[in-house]
């Protein structure tokens, strides 16, 4: 996952609005967005992999959602990131106690969010301790919380934009398939080739090879409906499946 726009306690009707966009190579296997087959409750896609998920959420309201973080170079750490977000998927513990007992050293570089429905927590092993999250709108891409890079800047303002418009979802989804590539001048330095800032800078990356596999939308109402929302893509940006998971809790 390589873009996270999160709505916490925002919105009088929707106390929980994430907005994502998940950056993979085409080539390893994914399963898009279902009940997982051994947690029912639980909506999300699958890494087939590592068996983990970069996002999904449980009929109770527990949310995880992961990004790496960009660091060319560093040793691949011990165990997959996506085993953070199924664990608390999963789990029954709060946020905070979970994302407390986590050991950063057994992953390779990661953030993580988690929402227990009470709680969002923030966890990074390349920030410092975990702490959960005031009510506001907060960004993640492939760096730490918030990083004021191009596209989680204009990612945040359209979605601040498009929060007053809900039910309608029609301007997240414009916002996620944004392909605009940012000036060289404007770009980050994250120690990859200069085609790779550049191809990475939108906020819907497309190529042969790598890019936006799935655009996903998850809105939990206040009266506990969560409805999840989920665009797949294949090489170059070609759109393969629209699948919607709706439930009244």
């Amino acid at each position: 996952m390589c873009l996270i726009v999160i709505g916490w306690r925002v919105h009088p009707d929707y106390p929980l609005v994430v907005a994502a966009n998940r950056d993979e190579f085409y080539a390893r296997p994914t399963a898009s967005l279902a009940r997982w087959p051994d947690t029912p409750e639980v909506m999300g896609g699958l890494d087939l992999e590592a068996g983990g998920t970069w996002l999904g959420i449980s009929e109770s309201g527990r949310f995880a959602a992961v990004t790496n973080v960009r660091e060319p170079g560093m040793t691949k750490g011990a165990h997959s990131r996506g085993a953070l977000t199924r664990c608390f998927l999963m789990a029954h513990s709060s946020a905070e106690a979970y994302a407390a007992q986590i050991d950063g050293a057994q992953y390779s570089g990661f953030n993580l969010l988690l929402g227990d429905g009470d709680t969002l927590v923030y966890c990074s092993n390349r920030d410092g301790r975990s702490r959960p999250l005031a009510p506001g709108i907060y960004g993640l891409s492939n760096h730490l919380l918030d990083s004021p890079w191009p596209k989680l800047l204009a990612a945040r303002q359209r979605f601040a934009e498009a929060l007053p418009r809900l039910p309608d979802e029609s301007a997240f989804f414009e916002l996620l398939a944004d392909q605009a590539i940012v000036a060289d001048e404007n770009l980050p330095s994250t120690g990859v080739p200069i085609e790779w800032e550049r191809l990475l800078s939108a906020i819907f990356v497309k190529s042969e090879s790598y890019g936006t596999r799935a655009s996903t939308l998850v809105t939990q109402r206040a009266d506990g409906n969560i409805t999840v929302h989920e665009n797949s893509f294949g090489q170059n940006g070609q759109a393969l499946q629209s699948s919607v998971i709706s439930t009244s809790v």
